[in-house]
C-alpha cells in the first residue's frame, strides 16, 4: 500500500472515529435531560451505537498499526468550547473530530435539533464514504449507514415532540444556530486535497454537491414538519 494512500486512509478513519466518540459523549451528558423515558431510551441507544461504530472502524485502524491504545485511556471527548466562543479550533493529531463536535449542547432542544441536522449530513457523507477503494472500510460504512439513518429518524420524531412542548420558534432558533455549523463539516468547495483523494479512490463526489444534497434533503424534512430556516 503506497504511503500516501495509507496516510489518507488513516486520516479518514480517525476523523470518523473521533467524531463518533465526541458526538456520543456529548449526547450522553444529556440523556437525563430528556423529558420522558422513551426519549432517554432513544438517546442511550444512539450513544451506544455510535460508540460501536467507532470501535468497528478503530479495529481497522489497528490493522494499519495505528496507536489504538490512546482510545482506551482518558480523553476529553466531552470537551466543548465555552458558550459564546468563536470558531471551533482546527484538528490536531490527537483529536480529529469534525468541528461541529467542539460546540456545546445547551439543553435537550439543542441536542435533538443538532442530532437531526447532523444526522442528515452523516447519511449523505456515509453514502460517499461507502464508496472508498479500501473495501473493508467501505463495507464497514455500508453497514453503519442504515443505523445512522435510523438515528436521524429518531431525531425527527424528537423534533416533532419538541414542537408541541417547546414551540415552533424554539426549534427554529436551534435550526438557525446549527445549520451553518453542519454545513461547515463538508469542507471547502474547491480543494487540492479532494483531487488527490479522488485519484486514490477515496473520494468521488465534490464537497459542494454533497452539501447541496444535504441542504435539499434537510430542507424537505423541515418543510414536512412545517418548519423554516430562520
Amino acid at each position: 500500500m503506497p504511503p500516501r494512500y495509507r496516510a489518507e486512509l488513516l486520516r479518514m478513519m480517525a476523523t470518523f472515529v473521533d467524531s463518533e466518540l465526541a458526538g456520543a459523549a456529548g449526547f450522553a451528558d444529556l440523556i437525563n435531560a430528556a423529558p420522558g423515558i422513551e426519549e432517554r431510551i432513544a438517546a442511550a441507544r444512539i450513544v451506544l451505537e455510535k460508540t460501536v461504530h467507532a470501535q468497528r472502524v478503530l479495529r481497522l485502524m489497528g490493522e494499519f498499526g495505528a496507536d489504538t491504545a490512546r482510545y482506551y485511556t482518558h480523553h476529553p471527548w466531552t470537551a466543548r468550547l465555552e458558550p459564546g466562543t468563536g470558531s471551533a479550533p482546527g484538528r490536531n493529531e490527537h483529536d480529529m473530530r469534525l468541528s461541529i463536535f467542539d460546540y456545546p449542547l445547551t439543553g435537550w432542544t439543542d441536542a435533538v435539533v443538532m442530532n437531526l441536522l447532523m444526522g442528515r449530513a452523516v447519511v449523505v457523507q456515509l453514502g460517499e464514504l461507502a464508496q472508498v477503494s479500501y473495501q473493508p472500510l467501505a463495507e464497514a460504512f455500508r453497514d453503519i449507514l442504515p443505523v445512522e439513518t435510523r438515528h436521524a429518524g429518531l431525531a425527527l420524531e424528537g423534533v416533532e415532540r419538541l414542537m408541541q412542548t417547546e414551540g415552533v420558534s424554539a426549534v427554529e432558533a436551534a435550526v438557525a444556530l446549527w445549520w451553518p455549523r453542519v454545513a461547515a463539516t463538508f469542507g471547502r468547495d474547491a480543494s487540492e486535497r479532494f483531487a488527490r483523494l479522488t485519484a486514490l479512490g477515496l473520494r468521488h463526489t465534490p464537497n459542494a454537491e454533497l452539501r447541496a444534497a444535504r441542504e435539499r434533503e434537510t430542507s424537505d424534512g423541515l418543510a414536512g414538519l412545517g418548519l423554516e430556516r430562520v
